[in-house]
């Protein structure tokens, strides 16, 4: 065994690694923002101010896999500094972005952006189980994973706080994004720094040059391709991120619908509970995970989220609102869940299979326009919620796969 093999990270390792989460969860979210600002800053239509998301899509689809070839030479360590500094190059373009007041450079920095997310969603996902005993992988995974929905309660309220027009002119709305976005790359940067000094175990660092364990290069993503249970986590996890993304994408117009009552600002508190109850399930689920396995807690949870979707979609009304809110709650333990399973048993394959399950997060994207396309062929936002539904069973099936696993019949406490 390599020296350090054992190691465990320490506590100030640890912190960093987890802080990772919560500041994507701030750029993630921080979009939700940017959609109605830019909207009105450069009087866009719903389809152009929707770019928003297409251009952090296609960020994070496009670099996955060059971060996992980063990090399978130089380690998972380099590849979450490289990300960081991209990350933080991104923010600040959003300075000249705004003197230019050119949507399109906005869109460019968001690119960015997203790119230095992928390597660090590629990177530190995996990072996460090395740093410790792979029998609490999932539950250490699960709890780093918490900080990401306070993050993204904080991007929604640095959003609101200091992005949101007040009708000053195109030029000095657009120029309200400087001060959020200048934080964000000062406090990335800082986050680089001190990760670059500070010591972790050398699983977390240690590249692998030339052909390690004879698969490199392309030839790992063909191996991966002949591994069926690794490719339903792919799956597994597209479907996931669609129906998480197409439920909170549509949460706030689903509300409109069942209680038109209440305004879209009610509403949008709605969307703020739910983040809530998302951050309240991951903690929770992590300490479930203390006493139930993974797999077994996950098909609790999609279950009862597909009965809750179908609800939604059959009842509206404050029932149909309830249930949906509920689904943040249980769809929690999902991601990391998925990603510690899908990489089970990957050996040295499990870096190029990190990037592929990255990618996956395009099916937020798919997923949500074919919400709004059976939205708009029945002509009710409520049937729309049948198509998480079946994304929820869909993960579902993929955790009934892995009931007979070592360690899928008890605790991994």
């Amino acid at each position: 065994m390599p020296a350090g093999e054992g190691e465990q990270a320490s506590r100030p390792a640890l912190i960093l690694v987890t802080g990772l989460f919560f500041l994507w969860g701030v750029a993630n979210n921080l979009n939700d923002i940017l959609i109605a600002h830019f909207r009105h800053v450069f009087s866009l239509t719903d389809f152009q101010s929707g770019l928003v998301q297409s251009a952090f899509y296609l960020g994070y689809f496009c670099f996955a896999i060059p971060a996992a070839l980063f990090m399978r030479r130089f380690g998972y360590k380099a590849a979450v500094i490289f990300g960081l500094l991209l990350f933080a190059s991104g923010a600040l373009l959003f300075w000249p972005a705004s003197v230019e007041l050119s949507y399109g450079f906005f869109l460019a920095a968001l690119f960015v952006i997203a790119s230095g997310l992928a390597f660090l969603e590629t990177a530190a996902n995996p990072m996460v189980p090395a740093l410790g005993p792979a029998d609490t992988a999932d539950r250490r995974l699960n709890f780093a994973q918490a900080f990401n929905p306070l993050g993204s309660i904080a991007g929604i309220s640095l959003g609101a706080v200091l992005i949101l027009s007040n009708g000053a002119g195109a030029a000095a709305d657009a120029a309200s994004v400087r001060l959020p976005y200048m934080l964000i790359a000062a406090i990335v940067l800082v986050w680089a720094l001190l990760l670059h000094h500070t010591p972790l175990p050398a699983a977390a660092t240690r590249g692998e040059r030339g052909d390690a364990g004879g698969i490199g290069g392309l030839a790992a993503y063909r191996a991966l391709l002949g591994r069926p249970r690794y490719l339903a986590g792919v799956a597994a996890q597209f479907f996931y991120v669609g129906a998480q993304v197409g439920i909170w994408s549509y949460l706030i117009r689903y509300v409109g619908v069942a209680l038109p009552w209440l305004s879209q600002r009610d509403a949008a508190w709605l969307l703020t509970g739910a983040l809530i109850l998302f951050m309240i399930g991951r903690f929770t689920g992590s300490a479930l995970l203390a006493r139930i396995s993974g797999a077994r807690l996950m098909l609790a949870f999609a279950a009862i989220n597909a009965v809750l979707c179908i609800v939604a979609a059959a009842m509206g009304g404050a029932i149909g609102v309830t249930a949906l809110l509920l689904t943040s709650f249980f769809m929690s333990v999902m991601y990391p869940t998925i990603f510690v399973l899908a990489l089970r048993g990957l050996g040295p394959l499990t870096k190029p299979g990190a990037s592929l399950i990255v990618m996956a997060i395009i099916g937020g994207a798919v997923l949500t326009a074919a919400m709004g396309l059976v939205s708009d062929r029945t002509g009710t936002i409520r049937a729309a919620m049948l198509v998480p539904a079946l994304c929820f069973l869909v993960v579902g099936l993929f955790a009934r796969l892995h009931l007979g696993d070592a360690g899928g019949h008890k605790g991994t406490a």
